[in-house]
């Protein structure tokens, strides 16, 4: 086994931070945004597909998403999706365009989303513990087999723990700003 590389490590850990902001995109706050439609899966041409294949989606404005569809026989389809998808979203069929108001949010329904962010961002903390405890093994095996010293082995353990803090960090600011976004009216 070659030194074990901290890099590879930290390249790990910053896809842990960048999953959950993936997933955070995903979560409804007061305000419209095109990745509240990214989950959302249309029937079409006799499979299933993302919705952003079969269709263009806008947010003209704050509260309200538009979709136009490009196919008119899959308006119907896109828009049992959209229902179907469990966002609690009702599209308004305009043409080939569907237009979505984003209804206001609830204060118990606000708590729940800052509950679910929660959640989110203790999983990614998970993995990226998880990556270190990878590190540190490949370490100690690396010290074992004699490929490092002890004192570099310590001295990277080190490095990964530092790399371990700075992603968990990232994490929850990440989580604050998402908590800030969500529970403002």
């Amino acid at each position: 086994m070659a030194k074990p590389d901290i890099k590879s490590y930290a390249a790990r850990m910053d896809k842990a931070v960048t999953a959950l902001k993936e997933e955070f995109a995903g979560l409804r706050t007061g305000r419209a945004s095109a990745g509240l439609l990214e989950p959302v899966m249309v029937e079409a041409y006799g499979a299933t597909a993302p919705l952003n294949t079969v269709a263009a989606i806008s947010v003209p404005e704050a509260r309200m998403i538009s979709v136009s569809v490009w196919d008119r026989g899959m308006v119907v389809s896109v828009e049992k999706a959209i229902r179907a998808a469990g966002l609690g979203l009702n599209p308004v069929v305009d043409g080939q365009t569907l237009r979505i108001p984003i209804p206001p949010l609830t204060e118990e329904r606000r708590k729940d989303l800052v509950k679910l962010a929660g959640k989110y961002a203790e999983q990614q903390r998970i993995a990226v513990r998880n990556v270190r405890r990878d590190a540190n093994d490949d370490l100690k095996k690396a010290e074992k087999d004699g490929e490092i010293s002890q004192d570099e082995q310590k001295r990277l353990e080190g490095d990964v723990q530092k790399e371990t803090d700075a992603a968990i960090k990232r994490i929850d600011e990440a989580l604050k700003v998402k908590e800030q976004e969500i529970m403002q009216v």
